[in-house]
């Protein structure tokens, strides 16, 4: 075996123009790779992290009430059937404490938070905003959305008398840390909060609506004292939502809802992306193996007074086949190496020249161990790939004819 890796190294060496060619075109190609998928992956985790970044991997929900069929005498002789639908109020989700703690139990689940959410009015002086309660229990809360982080004054602290509001809201309101809002809901119950944080999740409408409050003040001020109206749920696999919140609909009885779902048009975008990736892969993959293929055939064709000469001297058809396919091999794995320097040197260059106004970059530079296997081995594959032909050519290549033609 020894004597096979001695040839294709003397083969490349001697070959030294045609080898620079294969190994640039190998170069290339795997550097369009890793720039293609560190950017793709940037992107995405990107737009999921603020996508998500508000709200809940699962939603669940109580089941959707069915409108009752009612029978009403439209005259002395027939009868016709009405739909009527139930009072527009807040549902509560039945044994909502033992839901928790059964959905907690899945090791799919990473954190559950009960939430009671509905609308209300907040009043300071002459001002009033129709805005979206939130009742949470901030420990539970914020193991899903890391509100934390998105404090821009004070802090997220959520008790009895304070509460967190949006950064606009504040703004509409005139409000700032420690001042005292009225929230008052439709049927006239209210009840008066400290502002003990300001917070901007990056959503005009979420930062002029959300106000957070504690879970029991939601539960008195919506009248659903004792309930929640949704559970919100952190799983591990965010891209497998969508059916485990089938199973876990079918578990608990209730209405789920994944964010996959929730924002369809974005698994669309995703996807859109995956494919046109895979798609512009797939053809630097083709042009690499053309280009090694064409290079070691014009070797075959140089090479064939050598090739005779070791077949007149016992060499075989394997180890002729086996030399040149090593040459693919080699040229392949080197030219992965350089490449993916050069794909992390392009994306990084890149991810540091494309900066929103505020000097953030746009997206953050993602190079994983996985990524640089992945190209190096498709790469070292396409070049062994790309080989066989030649060397299938180089192998039957006839000692006698081989000699005397050239």
């Amino acid at each position: 075996m020894r004597i096979d890796w001695l040839l294709a190294l003397r083969f490349l060496r001697e070959g030294r123009a045609q080898t620079l060619f294969m190994l640039g075109g190998v170069v290339m190609g795997v550097g369009v790779i890793v720039f293609l998928i560190s950017l793709i992956t940037g992107l995405q985790r990107s737009i999921i992290a603020k996508t998500l970044g508000t709200q809940a991997h699962v939603v669940m929900r109580p089941p959707d009430d069915e409108a009752r069929r009612i029978i009403k005498p439209s005259s002395t002789l027939a009868v016709s059937a009405n739909i009527e639908r139930r009072a527009q109020r807040l549902s509560s989700i039945l044994q909502w404490q033992q839901v928790i703690r059964l959905l907690e139990s899945r090791k799919e689940v990473t954190a559950v938070s009960p939430l009671v959410s509905g609308p209300s009015f907040a009043v300071r002086g002459n001002a009033t905003k129709s805005v979206a309660l939130m009742g949470v229990e901030p420990e539970r809360y914020t193991a899903i959305v890391p509100m934390s982080s998105f404090m821009k004054e004070g802090a997220f602290r959520i008790t009895a008398n304070d509460a967190a509001i949006g950064i606009d809201l504040a703004r509409d309101l005139g409000a700032s840390l420690g001042d005292k809002i009225r929230l008052q809901t439709a049927d006239g119950r209210s009840e008066t909060i400290t502002v003990a944080g300001i917070f901007d999740v990056g959503i005009r409408d979420l930062n002029r609506r959300w106000v957070f409050i504690t879970l029991r003040s939601a539960q008195n001020l919506l009248d659903l004292v004792g309930g929640v109206s949704s559970i919100d749920v952190a799983i591990r696999d965010l891209f497998a939502a969508e059916v485990l919140s089938g199973r876990l609909a079918a578990l608990t009885g209730l209405t789920a809802e994944s964010w996959m779902k929730t924002n369809a048009q974005l698994m669309v975008g995703l996807r859109s992306q995956n494919a046109s990736s895979y798609l512009i892969q797939f053809f630097v993959i083709v042009s690499v193996a053309f280009g090694i293929a064409s290079v070691l055939v014009v070797s075959v064709i140089q090479k064939s007074r050598e090739i005779g000469i070791l077949r007149a001297m016992g060499c075989s058809r394997q180890r002729i086949l086996r030399v040149f396919l090593l040459q693919g091999g080699i040229v392949g794995l080197a030219g992965s190496l350089l490449g993916c320097g050069v794909g992390a040197a392009l994306v990084t260059f890149f991810a540091r020249t494309a900066i929103n106004p505020d000097g953030t970059q746009v997206f953050p530079v993602v190079l994983e161990l996985h990524m640089f296997l992945l190209a190096a081995g498709v790469a070292t594959i396409t070049g062994i790939l790309a080989a066989a032909a030649p060397a299938v050519r180089a192998s039957k290549l006839d000692p006698v004819v081989a000699i005397r033609n050239v």
